[in-house]
């Protein structure tokens, strides 16, 4: 099996990092947000998020700034994905994340061996849900299947013919959800 993973929400359990580095960084949204409804906005997106959280393009550039220098330690990858990855003939990403914030935190959990490529906008892919480096991608490894927490990680990947799982949630472009990596083997059974 050949698979295109998304990063955030999907091998590593970062969104409440950056909600916790959030409430750091801007400790005044607390007296406006409750900490799930920040997750919840930021997983949209980030420029979603500081556009709901009312934030200026300075304060922007300053979480930016501040998200990229977090410790790789404070990510954790989700539990059982590293089987995944080791059962896999190839691994990719395709991430919204700066590729240097990626790579040290696979390097940091000894996750960096298991992926063939790491494609983020930086090298001048559009963004999703544009399909361009998904196509690249899928026509040098021939993909099976992507991996995503959003359907902004799956629709792309339904457009260029791969199979599509939703992981912890459902939405149109999925092919199959799944809650946890030790059910892999089950879902990938049912495509």
């Amino acid at each position: 099996m050949k698979l295109l993973w998304d990063f955030d929400g999907t091998l590593f359990d970062t969104y409440p990092v950056y909600v916790e580095t959030m409430l750091e960084v801007f400790p005044h949204l607390k007296e406006t947000f409750e900490r799930d409804e920040i997750l919840k906005e930021l997983q949209v997106s980030f420029t979603h998020g500081f556009q709901y959280l009312g934030l200026s393009a300075e304060q922007e550039a300053l979480y930016r700034r501040t998200n990229v220098a977090l410790d790789p330690k404070r990510f954790q990858p989700f539990e059982g994905v590293e089987q995944v990855l080791k059962e896999a003939e190839v691994n990719v990403i395709m991430s919204h994340k700066e590729k240097v914030v990626i790579e040290a935190v696979l390097r940091e959990h000894n996750l960096l061996q298991y992926f063939a490529e790491i494609t983020t906008p930086e090298q001048g892919f559009p963004r999703k849900p544009h399909a361009e480096a998904y196509e690249y991608l899928h026509a040098k490894y021939t993909l099976d299947a992507a991996i995503g927490d959003r359907a902004l990680d799956l629709i792309p990947a339904k457009e260029v013919g791969m199979k599509t799982i939703m992981f912890r949630g459902t939405c149109a472009a999925s092919d199959a959800s799944l809650a946890h990596y030790k059910d892999f083997q089950k879902v990938w059974e049912t495509l």
